[in-house]
């Protein structure tokens, strides 16, 4: 037998298999990796390799503090037979909003930038709710967009690419999907949409799903001493969104959380008994992150 702290992980690494879920085809839009600035699990190509052997389609590396279309199209050379996208997340250590650096990383070679987060642990938000003395990156003021982020968002319009509304507060992520589609942008997500420190609630998700954004579902939210929800309780939230606007996802990555395949086989295990059927399963955690990726 495993030690005590370790069984129940164990039990829901195993839960997908149980219930027969297939990660064949999966897209992960939230894989965090080494190398990074903060304790990893797992490196960029050996999450690759991994999670190839395991059948997935394609991940999406994301890093808080450094663009990494770059490092994909580095895995992509290395760990041939899954397709590698990255992004960049509008922190400080970007310069916050900095049309600039979108606009570098779209001629990145290869192509494999696709996504813009807007700020995540720099948010404005992020570090009100932390009660955190230091600096952060505002995406809003008075109720309106900024100037700014609306000259990023232009960018993002012209090439094509998807947006992540970072850990903004639910008001201001429906000011970004309103400015977004403004700017000719098709591919948006709320990132993490009922996690803290974005906390939407059930009608304003259904708001933005109307506005015709993504809304992400992570699996890190269900585990750990300080899990935030309960599988039911991620349950009557897609059911009352529609699982045709939700994305399911890893956002694993952390030294001691499970590997990001164990870690979907659990999540899609979970939602098997709250009573989810495999084509509902196989809309969120396939078919809608392939389009936010435009796959």
């Amino acid at each position: 037998m495993p030690p005590a702290t370790t069984r129940p992980l164990v039990l829901l690494c195993l839960s997908g298999a149980l219930w027969g879920q297939s990660l064949s085809g999966v897209v992960d839009i939230h894989v965090h990796s080494d190398p990074d600035s903060v304790p990893r699990s797992i490196d960029a190509i050996d999450i690759a390799k991994l999670a190839r052997a395991k059948g997935l389609r394609a991940l999406l590396l994301k890093n808080h503090y450094e663009p990494t279309a770059s490092l994909a199209y580095l895995v992509r050379k290395e760990v041939p037979g899954i397709e590698l996208y990255g992004g960049i997340a509008l922190n400080r250590t970007v310069g916050g909003i900095n049309p600039a650096a979108v606009e570098r990383m779209t001629r990145v070679r290869g192509g494999w930038g696709r996504v813009v987060w807007m700020p995540t642990f720099d948010a404005e938000n992020q570090v009100r709710f932390s009660k955190e003395n230091r600096p952060f990156v505002s995406v809003s003021r008075l109720g309106q967009v900024l100037p700014e982020v609306r000259e990023v968002l232009a960018i993002m319009g012209r090439a094509k690419l998807a947006l992540a509304t970072g850990h903004s507060t639910p008001s201001e992520n429906l000011m970004l999907i309103r400015a977004a589609r403004e700017a000719g942008i098709e591919r948006i997500v709320v990132t993490h949409a009922m996690l803290a420190p974005v906390g939407m609630s059930v009608e304003q998700m259904q708001d933005a799903a109307r506005l015709g954004a993504y809304l992400e579902f992570v699996y890190n939210a269900l585990i750990g001493p300080n899990k935030s929800f309960t599988p039911a309780e991620y349950a009557r939230a897609i059911r009352a969104v529609g699982p045709e606007h939700c994305i399911l996802s890893s956002d694993l990555g952390q030294a001691g959380n499970p590997l990001h395949p164990d870690g979907l086989e659990a999540f899609f295990g979970l939602l098997r008994a709250e009573g989810f059927g495999e084509a509902e399963i196989e809309r969120m955690a396939k078919t809608n992150p392939a389009r936010l990726l435009g796959l």
